[in-house]
């Protein structure tokens, strides 16, 4: 008798187990324990925040989140009886960390700052989204495992309206990603306005016309002039916009090489001087800024000035890569700056302009980021390198003892296509990278534990040669940004098979907030 007690007592709780939700949440949380019953979210319940007016905001972010799915718009109040989903602050957490309880009850959402209580609640989001308002009865707890989580969008080859940067930003946040890398400029063009320099708007930020098709078969031209750049104000509001959801935005100022846009505004600026033009093709251009002129530095310094005042990050990227050295080595201004500082090669002239452009940087209290070529040439231990082409240029920065940023062309370039089939993609770079390569990222590759100390984190790119607008945008970035987010919040603790399984839920998030995306991945065509 005892023994059919103890079955019936052990077949109940493995039906009680079959039973419970599942709770699907990306990027992977810490830790789930799953609770019994639901809480239902409808036009009832109230988000309490307190007095908090920080609190009170990140409240109203969230309530917009899901209004796709409810009847109405939640209130957002500093207290409320009933149903509820309370904001905290909790000491106790770290910045990143947030603590989501849902029981019937109610909801309890606790960060370690503001900024953990909405990523608690974009954790809530897709629960609320994927069960149309009712929620499993769960303690998630969770935190993320790189400080450093990124993508980078290419605005120059094709002007991405101020809106869509918006909605890129959303998207940013919505995988719980913390940083929004902004390449501003480039050889097709400059699109960042400097009150110093009005040219570089009224002239650089124009093209005469595109490429049509491929760059490396096509010499069909458009005809048709592209151009666009932000004004300061816009640009004010952009990184306003992303700090309201915790996001840091990092401009990008290409320096010595893919400097076009500012040469054809300036021509002064290269070691030629005339005859310059907004490059209609892709590719790399041989004209690059003179690193013999001190004017070329007073003009970087100048600009930069009022970059820094629109970007309050950290870190400012001054690019750093595919800077060809022919106008360097027939120009005598820059063999001169060689024999003066008793340099030995130009990769040491680049070196010596990169190094110069950071001093200038650190004495105005900021940090620089570049592309692993400024490894060419030595760099200081102060700089940030963003290795590219491959993992390489990361392990040996790493190795060297430079911080690091991870965003291998070979993993993180979400502008390459994501299914071998051919037939079913834009036209596009060839390199196929599938969600599954995607998520095979290790950040930590060849690295023992004391040099993993120096990798901050991991970045998804996204160049726009062949993204003519922000629907094309969307499908290269979503779903393969997942991924990226994963790998950056869920390092140790990756399985690609739960992944792919939380992502079917996930994806009623992108349909909720009107996100097109690639659906290869989920018919299972992306390989």
């Amino acid at each position: 008798m005892k023994r059919l007690f103890l079955l019936v007592c052990m077949l109940s709780l493995a039906a009680a187990a079959s039973a419970a939700p599942e709770v699907n949440i990306v990027p992977k949380p810490l830790s789930v324990e799953a609770g019994d019953g639901f809480f239902t979210v409808d036009a009832a319940t109230v988000v309490v925040v307190g007095k908090d007016a920080e609190l009170r905001r990140v409240g109203q972010l969230f309530a917009a989140m899901i209004e796709p799915v409810m009847t109405r718009t939640l209130k957002v109040k500093a207290s409320a009886d009933g149903s509820k989903i309370a904001l905290a602050i909790d000491p106790a957490l770290g910045e990143e960390e947030y603590l989501l309880q849902v029981t019937p009850a109610g909801v309890d959402v606790r960060g370690g700052s503001p900024k953990g209580v909405l990523y608690g609640l974009q954790s809530l989001r897709q629960l609320v989204i994927e069960g149309e308002g009712r929620v499993p009865a769960v303690t998630v707890k969770d935190k993320p495992y790189f400080g450093y989580r990124g993508a980078m969008l290419d605005v120059v080859r094709h002007f991405v309206p101020v809106e869509d940067v918006k909605a890129f930003i959303d998207i940013i946040a919505m995988h719980k990603l913390n940083r929004f890398h902004f390449h501003l400029t480039d050889d097709q063009g400059w699109r960042i306005e400097i009150k110093k320099y009005p040219e570089l708007a009224r002239v650089g930020s124009v093209r005469k016309q595109t490429l049509v098709g491929s760059n490396r078969n096509s010499n069909e031209y458009d005809g048709i002039p592209h151009g666009g750049y932000y004004t300061q104000k816009q640009l004010r509001d952009i990184v306003q916009y992303a700090a309201d959801r915790y996001i840091e935005v990092i401009p990008e100022i290409e320096m010595p090489g893919h400097g076009m846009g500012a040469l054809t505004a300036y021509p002064w600026l290269g070691c030629r001087g005339e005859n310059y033009e907004v490059w209609t093709r892709w590719g790399i251009s041989k004209d690059v800024f003179c690193a013999g002129k001190d004017s070329t530095f007073d003009f970087l310094q100048n600009v930069l000035s009022e970059v820094i005042d629109l970007f309050p990050s950290e870190y400012i990227h001054i690019g750093g890569d595919e800077c060809p050295k022919v106008r360097w080595k027939e120009c005598p201004l820059c063999q001169q700056r060689m024999k003066e500082n008793g340099l030995q090669s130009e990769e040491e002239l680049q070196s010596y302009f990169m190094q110069r452009i950071e001093k200038w940087l650190h004495g105005h209290g900021r940090n620089i980021i570049g592309w692993d070529e400024i490894l060419q040439g030595g760099i200081s231990k102060t700089a940030t390198v963003m290795s590219w082409r491959g993992s390489k240029g990361g392990i040996a920065a790493a190795k060297a003892g430079n911080k690091v940023i991870m965003a291998p062309n070979t993993h993180c370039y979400l502008d390459y296509r994501q299914t071998a089939q051919q037939e079913y993609e834009p036209l596009g770079p060839t390199r196929v990278l599938t969600m599954r390569t995607v998520y095979a990222l290790d950040p930590y590759e060849q690295l023992t534990p004391d040099e993993r100390q120096y990798i901050l984190g991991v970045q998804g790119n996204l160049w726009a040669e062949y993204m003519p607008d922000f629907v094309h945008v969307k499908h290269m970035a979503l779903p393969r940004l997942a991924a990226i987010a994963e790998t950056g919040w869920a390092y140790d603790r990756k399985d690609f098979a739960d992944f792919g399984r939380r992502m079917q839920q996930f994806r009623k998030v992108y349909d909720s907030a009107g996100c097109n995306y690639a659906t290869y991945f989920f018919e299972g065509k992306d390989e």
